[in-house]
């Protein structure tokens, strides 16, 4: 079901809500948190899609907001909320509320939202597109104890990982983080069969590929080795070396849905590793709402190597065989007496 208001205050969108599910015969609330997406009408499509789709694990109230501030100064001078309200098999097994903020009132949309979210239950802020610097300072952001960017929308994928990590606060994640998850766990399963001592390793992946670089930044801070950082073909990151005395330790994705494990004195196989859309993301990040202390510490330990003296990112693509800003910070740290781990910090 869907109703429309016009010119509308957030009580009479609950009492819209409340309309909505009486007369779909729903009238008990079974949602365990309020998603708030914060997109422009551009993005809200897919965004809205993705939600959808990650509430049938995680039932929840959808907020989105779209901010429409005008151009001319009579636009931005007035100040209007318009929504939807969707129940029903359209939103899910939770309920949504688009919102569309015009004018003045796109500069407070907090005051909105607040009257909105589900009493007693936890808040998750999502940027799909354009986050801001400090998403913990942010007015939105603030309401939420768990708060999503993906750098990979930015402009600068890999240079926004420093944002990121300057702007850090207990709660944020990003979902160039998550999609990072499959591999960190085959890596650390690899070496827990496998125990030798790892001596170097190499990320294979895009250019400008913010998971690659990820996942370079992980595996020197968590073994205190040198990574090089190569740049491939894609589809995303399409393969990670181990190198030990005893062999390699290669876990190959080459078409991005099936790879192939290689660990020295063990036979090959074949594991799945497809690539995840953003439904199977967001869902995976609802899953936990406490601070990951592993992203912190990978982010905090990359800033200082992806931002430069004089403060500006460097985000170009990696040369192959050549050593990027996080190989070179991992030698330092290894020769700083750091020891080499065992995949221990595979997270999620």
């Amino acid at each position: 079901m869907k109703i429309d208001l016009t010119d509308t205050t957030s009580a009479r969108i609950n009492a819209g809500l409340i309309q909505a599910r009486r007369a779909i015969g729903t009238p008990a609330v079974g949602m365990v948190l309020t998603l708030v997406i914060v997109t422009d009408e551009g993005s809200a499509y897919d965004a809205l899609r993705a939600a959808h789709e990650a509430s049938r694990e995680h039932p929840s109230r959808i907020l989105a907001v779209i901010k429409r501030p005008g151009r001319s100064p009579r636009d931005r001078a007035s100040a209007r909320l318009d929504a939807e309200v969707v129940v029903g098999q359209e939103a899910g097994t939770g309920e949504t509320v688009v919102l569309r903020m015009h004018g003045e009132l796109a500069n407070h949309a907090e005051s909105v939202v607040l009257p909105l979210l589900l009493p007693d239950a936890p808040v998750v802020c999502w940027w799909p597109d354009q986050a801001p610097e400090e998403a913990a300072a942010d007015p939105l952001g603030r309401l939420a104890q768990r708060r999503i960017t993906d750098a990979s929308s930015a402009e600068d994928p890999v240079g926004s990982l420093a944002v990121r990590a300057a702007g850090y606060a207990p709660g944020d994640t990003d979902l160039a983080w998550t999609r990072i998850t499959p591999w960190r766990s085959m890596l650390a399963a690899a070496l827990d069969q496998k125990h030798s001592v790892i001596t170097a390793a190499a990320v294979e992946g895009e250019a400008y590929n913010a998971s690659s670089e990820l996942l370079a930044l992980w595996l020197a801070d968590r073994l205190g080795v040198e990574v090089e950082r190569k740049v491939s073909d894609g589809p995303g990151i399409t393969a990670v070396r181990l190198y030990t005395a005893d062999g390699d330790i290669c876990l190959d994705r080459a078409d991005g849905a099936l790879a192939e494990l290689a660990v020295p004195g063990q036979p090959d196989r074949h594991v799945a590793l497809h690539r995840r859309n953003t439904a199977e993301l967001i869902a995976e990040e609802l899953r936990r709402l406490d601070p990951d202390d592993i992203y912190r510490s990978t982010v905090e330990f990359g800033v200082k190597h992806l931002v430069g003296p004089a403060g500006a990112a460097d985000s170009g693509p990696a040369p192959a065989k050549k050593a990027t800003p996080a190989k070179k910070a991992a030698a330092a740290k290894a020769g700083s007496g750091s020891g080499s781990g065992s995949g221990s910090g595979s997270g999620k």
